[in-house]
């Protein structure tokens, strides 16, 4: 009878932790498309009706809106097409990272890079600004509210296509390479073609919306701040561990404790992450024991061979 007392309060605890583990991860899904809500909002309703460009695969989709509408004389009327331009430089990019970036990180990008086309087609863009009078005050807001969606998507597990992908890709090709080299790079590129399509003050504002979404992001998410990471858990099993080697391919170093207050024999695993890869880590924990005391310490000089990665 005992044993089958046990074994229903096993299965029970089991379902307890399956249901916690999906709704975390719905929670995370909607904190992504949320971020992409937010981006697509902050950039139609200020910087696109300043004329403004995005950095990276979004200024580039942007730029070739202007062209085409501009220069070209396409009949688009009111409906912006630079989020259709954008899904379509987003598909092969992401074709090609299939296989390197994840299934769930994969298919939060998709569903965020396919909100972000739709929204930007279908969020109205202001005949005239918001603030008509006042173009750096529109990049400064315009940039925290973009910011603040991409880093919000970032955190999430999600991603917002572009450079971030390819920066995924270029890492695993080069352990050296950053996505802040990719990003800098495409930027650029990008506004040395506004400079020549454009005018000057059109490039300085768009690089002080560029700056002022970046730091946004980095307050939300910083990609490249290393975290230490200690966990105490009570599971005897190696599920945990197995599973940060799988999808974070990180190495883990573990040590046997005892609790001084319950006297019970607990595992202490020490784990080394990027901030990018800490939201990662928590779901693989929160999976196997959502009891586990966790503690993390950002900021760490690491030395040694330790994987750098976005």
């Amino acid at each position: 009878m005992r044993r089958r007392e046990k074994m229903d309060r096993a299965s029970q605890k089991l379902a307890d932790i399956e249901k916690k583990w999906k709704w975390y991860q719905i929670n995370r899904f909607l904190g992504s498309l949320a971020g992409a809500v937010i981006y697509a909002a902050g950039l139609n309703l200020f910087i696109v009706p300043v004329s403004l460009y995005s950095g990276g695969i979004m200024g580039f989709s942007q730029v070739f809106r202007t062209v085409l509408v501009e220069y070209l004389h396409f009949p688009l009327q009111n409906f912006d097409i630079a989020g259709v331009i954008y899904y379509l430089i987003n598909v092969p990019i992401l074709l090609l990272s299939m296989k390197r970036i994840g299934r769930r990180f994969f298919a939060k990008t998709v569903m965020c890079v396919t909100a972000v086309t739709v929204l930007l087609s279908v969020i109205p863009i202001p005949d005239q600004p918001i603030l008509p009078e006042d173009t750096l005050a529109c990049c400064v807001i315009g940039g925290i509210i973009c910011g603040l969606g991409m880093g919000l998507a970032l955190k999430c597990g999600g991603s917002l296509g572009g450079t971030d992908i390819v920066g995924v890709m270029l890492i695993k090709w080069r352990r050296d390479f950053r996505v802040g080299k990719v990003n800098l790079i495409t930027n650029i590129v990008l506004y040395s073609i506004c400079l020549f399509l454009f005018n000057v003050p059109t490039v300085i504002y768009s690089l002080i919306y560029a700056a002022v979404s970046s730091f946004a992001i980095d307050k939300v998410h910083a990609q490249t701040i290393n975290v230490e990471v200690r966990i105490i858990t009570k599971t005897r099993d190696e599920e945990m561990e197995k599973g940060i080697f799988a999808q974070l391919d990180r190495g883990v170093t573990k040590w046997e404790a005892v609790g001084a207050y319950t006297d019970e024999a607990v595992h202490v695993l020490f784990v080394l992450v990027s901030k990018y890869e800490l939201g990662q880590l928590k779901s693989i924990v929160h999976k196997h024991d959502p009891h586990a005391f966790v503690m993390m310490n950002e900021g760490v000089t690491v030395l040694g061979n330790y994987k750098t990665r976005l």
